[in-house]
């Protein structure tokens, strides 16, 4: 019983120690809110907050040449101690600037979080015809944030409609080819559906994770699957 108690203690302790370093928030300088999301990532029954700004800090050259604001954005996940915000954790890695795409204007994100995980839902247009869709799932585990999700579909208003998806947590890989044509003389190629299982070494975190630098080798065919 002493012993159980004194664990208890310990735990207690760090968890305040840990509490008390975190940086109090504040809105830099420059940066306009544009995405807010509640609920609790760390199962301690108290919501996180996570706020996602658009910077000053210009991305390309995009505001001079075409007349589109192109800036960096970064989003904060923030813990609610004693009535003040704390920063947990900082990333802008993850989000395309806010000038990204063929269309920024028709750009959509969305944050969530549900059953304990941070969801970071991205569109955009690549050109006039093609939208991108990213969704990606993190989780609070072993002391950091990890990607356990990974959902890609790319869509030509025509032609076809690709979708690959990653499950983290069973290894399991989907990859989806429909396609289709707007012009009734066009050849349709057949359509494919193929699940497997690839083991992966171990999870990424998510600070450590950039959209497009992972890859591997899809069984039984020529390509890579990249996320």
């Amino acid at each position: 019983m002493i012993k159980s108690f004194f664990s208890f203690w310990v735990v207690l302790s760090a968890t305040s120690l840990w509490a008390q370093n975190l940086k109090k928030f504040s809105v830099p300088k420059g940066h306009i809110q544009i995405a807010e999301a509640k609920g609790d990532l760390d199962k301690d029954g108290k919501d996180e907050t996570v706020l996602v700004f658009d910077t000053d800090v210009k991305a390309s050259d995009k505001q001079k040449l075409e007349g589109t604001s192109d800036y960096t954005r970064v989003f904060y996940i923030l813990k609610n101690e004693n009535n003040s915000l704390k920063v947990w954790k900082e990333n802008s890695a993850i989000l395309f600037s806010s000038g990204f795409g063929f269309y920024p204007s028709d750009n959509t994100l969305k944050i969530n979080i549900k059953n304990n995980c941070l969801i970071i839902e991205q569109l955009f247009f690549t050109n006039s015809r093609h939208t991108q869709q990213y969704k990606h799932t993190f989780r609070f585990q072993n002391g950091d944030f990890y990607l356990i999700g990974s959902h890609d579909h790319f869509e030509d208003t025509c032609d076809f409609s690709f979708t690959n998806e990653i499950n983290f947590s069973t290894d399991k890989v989907v990859i989806d080819r429909e396609y289709s044509s707007c012009d009734d003389d066009t050849k349709v190629p057949e359509n494919s559906h193929k699940e497997f299982t690839h083991k992966f070494p171990a999870l990424i975190k998510m600070n450590d994770f950039f959209i497009g630098d992972h890859k591997f080798k899809i069984p039984g065919l020529k390509e890579d699957f990249v996320f």
